[in-house]
């Protein structure tokens, strides 16, 4: 059909307002889904590498110089004099190289050891604070001094949730020194913060877990109502939700009053959903054996490691499993192999259940302390925050691989130096999100995890 100039000119002014009009409402549209959901997925700054984080979190402090840190001179050094600082200690267990990267992990590790070519060992890092409290909180939030979110509760604030049914952020297990701070949402949303959950403890034990019938009831406490049936508790929640409506409405800001709404409305929908993800019935036996359930040295951290996997298979986007007992500053010979012996199968078992579920490359591990231990000592070893190892595992980092070191006898960081602030912003990096962009309007100015620091290195990526 022919049109004359007048016809096209209208033609495509309908058209024109018509495009206008399908973005104005998908706009509203994507609007309205963030508002009735504000923990639903997000888009990333760029591709992420890993869509989901596991933190193995070794509170009090793991000795890199006896585990991960291979330092040859330190052994031949063992029983001289440290300059000033005391005697010499070589490493309590032999080193080995492992897999067909040759990566050099102690005999403590040695279920470990034979993922080897999965990890990825960052033997540079180095942390500002010297003591426990302090150190866990910059560890986990970035900050020593004030109350931050954590790394978790910004991860879920960056990237929401795969699972409406499920918090974002989960912690299980034994928490450090610094308590609560180090898993909390601070001036983020209180939604953002970190669900607690008791799952594990005592299974090696006798006790009830996880693992068994209404073990899900006793990890996270009042999460049943023996009250209220289900219509019940939902025709209670919509009253409350007028009321704290009617509340907004004339208060228009009010945080708090939203957070309530949501842990309520969270809390309701995990009755169904929380059960079936903690209920371990459904794993086989070989499952559970590979994670050590069931022996007493490993039952309770392997438990809380299966659970993990389990809850970013349906969709928890950060899960962190915490042990303590890694403060050694005595009998090392005799601690320290029990606190590896607690966790090695365990996190051995991880590793191979996410690799053979095809889970593992996009599902970041990261094992952590607050810092090191000095390679001096009497028996046991102080604290090093001048340098440490932490490695990752899958989440797009190049397996088989050492990156940064210490110096030779594993002192301070001195090749390829990564700052907690560092390691914050390589963690985001992995998820896609940029640090710098990633920030949150308080008291009159942006702020984020990395304060004004953090160097992404690129390196570790594959």
């Amino acid at each position: 059909m022919n049109m004359n100039r007048r016809q096209a000119v209208q033609t495509i002014s309908t058209s024109l307002g018509s495009l206008a009009f399908t973005a104005m409402t998908t706009r509203e549209a994507l609007a309205y889904a963030r508002q009735e959901n504000p923990m639903a997925p997000r888009e990333t700054h760029f591709p992420a590498r890993a869509k989901r984080v596991i933190m193995l979190f070794m509170n009090g402090a793991p000795s890199h110089v006896d585990t991960f840190d291979y330092k040859p001179e330190l052994a031949e050094a063992d029983g001289k004099s440290g300059g000033g600082r005391g005697r010499l200690m070589g490493p309590i267990s032999p080193f080995r190289q492992r897999g067909n990267s040759g990566l050099w992990i102690s005999d403590l590790f040695p279920n470990v050891s034979r993922h080897a070519d999965d990890l990825c060992l960052i033997r540079s890092m180095h942390s500002d604070q010297p003591n426990h409290p302090t150190a866990e909180r910059a560890a986990h939030t970035g900050s020593a001094q004030f109350v931050r979110p954590s790394l978790g509760a910004w991860s879920v604030y960056g990237l929401g949730t795969e699972n409406a049914d499920l918090p974002g952020f989960v912690v299980m297990g034994q928490g450090g020194r610094a308590g609560r701070v180090c898993f909390g949402s601070s001036f983020l949303p209180a939604r953002y913060q970190a669900t607690q959950v008791n799952a594990g403890l005592g299974a090696g034990r006798g006790g009830r877990s996880a693992g068994g019938p209404g073990g899900s009831a006793e990890a996270i406490p009042n999460i049943s109502n023996s009250s209220l049936s289900e219509s019940a508790q939902r025709t209670q929640l919509n009253l409350l939700a007028r009321l704290n409506q009617a509340t907004l409405k004339q208060e228009r800001h009010q945080p708090q009053v939203e957070g309530i709404m949501q842990s309520y409305e969270l809390a309701f929908r995990m009755q169904s959903s929380m059960p079936t993800v903690m209920d371990l019935s459904a794993e086989t036996e070989r499952t559970k054996a590979m994670y050590g359930i069931g022996e007493a040295a490993t039952s309770d951290f392997g438990t809380q490691c299966l659970l993990a996997r389990r809850m970013v298979e349906a969709g928890v986007r950060f899960v962190e499993v915490g042990t303590s007992g890694w403060d050694h500053h005595a009998r090392l010979a005799e601690l320290l192999p029990e606190s590896c012996q607690a966790v090695d199968k365990p996190i051995a078992g991880l590793l191979a259940d996410l690799k053979q579920r095809d889970l593992l490359k996009d599902t970041l591990v990261i094992f952590a302390g607050e810092f090191g231990r000095t390679p001096h000592g009497s028996g046991g070893r102080g604290h090093n925050n001048r340098g440490y190892t932490t490695w990752m595992a899958g989440g797009g980092v190049k397996g088989g691989f050492s990156y940064g070191a210490t110096d030779e006898l594993g002192y301070e960081a001195s090749e390829n130096r990564m700052h907690t602030h560092d390691w914050h912003a390589t963690i985001l990096h992995l998820m896609g999100l940029d640090h710098e962009k990633l920030t949150y309007r308080y008291s009159g100015r942006d702020f984020r995890l990395t304060n004004v620091g953090g160097k992404v290195a690129h390196d570790i990526f594959a």
